[in-house]
């Protein structure tokens, strides 16, 4: 996908970029393929792949009308280079963007990265996911957290579950639909009061499935969840 088809995509489904915003997304590739040399952020280097899979799948979830351009709190657990997040602030500049991420460079990289873009609205923090959500700062403080191809939802739910707010909702962004990942994910759900609401499926323009699993928080998430970090990934519940 051609920058150009990038953009005339966007503004035939209502979503027409200001000329700041394509510069905005030109920069995001140079720094991406520039510090990718020095720390592994992606195996994705390709313009045209770039703007396709890292890009334009990072915003499906404003393009499948799942976010509004409000100051709405949204937390982006396990972006690495600031997918999806930052594509997505970048289109829609009200989002309030928050990363939390257990690899120092990465974060050093993302910080650089919303300077020189001018992102306002956007917080870097280091560390685990686990740590974070016992954190009073943190906890039940987020209206959307995102994820995108970070875990399987039995794991994924009680990483970012707790951040969200009663009736937040979590969008998990996958490559592949795996119905029996939500059958694993049940006991999981229940136990942190949550529910699927939805798992949609659409396109990319060149024809590659993709799924966002919706799931919304019911009630307050028990406090020993979630367990000290790793406890989530070695035993899941």
């Amino acid at each position: 996908m051609k920058p150009e088809e990038f953009y005339v995509r966007l503004a035939d489904l209502g979503f027409p970029l200001t000329d700041r915003q394509k510069e905005q997304y030109e920069r995001y590739f140079e720094l991406l393929v520039e510090w990718n040399e020095k720390i592994n952020l992606t195996a994705i280097t390709e313009k045209d792949e770039v703007y396709l899979k890292h890009f334009y799948d990072s915003i499906a979830p404003i393009l499948q009308g799942l976010i509004e351009n409000q100051p709405i709190r949204l937390l982006d657990i396990g972006a690495g280079a600031g997918f999806p997040s930052l594509p997505m602030k970048i289109l829609f500049p009200e989002l309030d963007v928050t990363i939390i991420d257990s690899l120092n460079k990465r974060i050093n990289f993302l910080h650089l990265l919303a300077e020189e873009l001018g992102l306002n609205g956007v917080h870097f923090y280091h560390g685990r996911a686990e740590d974070f959500a016992q954190d009073k700062a943190f906890r039940a403080q987020f209206d959307i957290v995102t994820a995108r191809a970070v875990a399987r939802m039995q794991v994924l739910s009680e990483l970012t579950i707790p951040y969200l707010k009663v009736g937040g909702r979590l969008l998990a962004l996958k490559a592949s639909n795996a119905p029996e990942e939500l059958e694993e994910a049940k006991n999981a759900l229940n136990l942190l009061f949550s529910k699927v609401e939805d798992n949609l499926q659409y396109e990319l323009p060149n024809g590659d499935p993709r799924y966002i699993t919706l799931v919304e928080k019911k009630k307050e998430t028990p406090n020993k969840y979630p367990r000290k970090a790793g406890m989530p990934n070695k035993r899941p519940l």
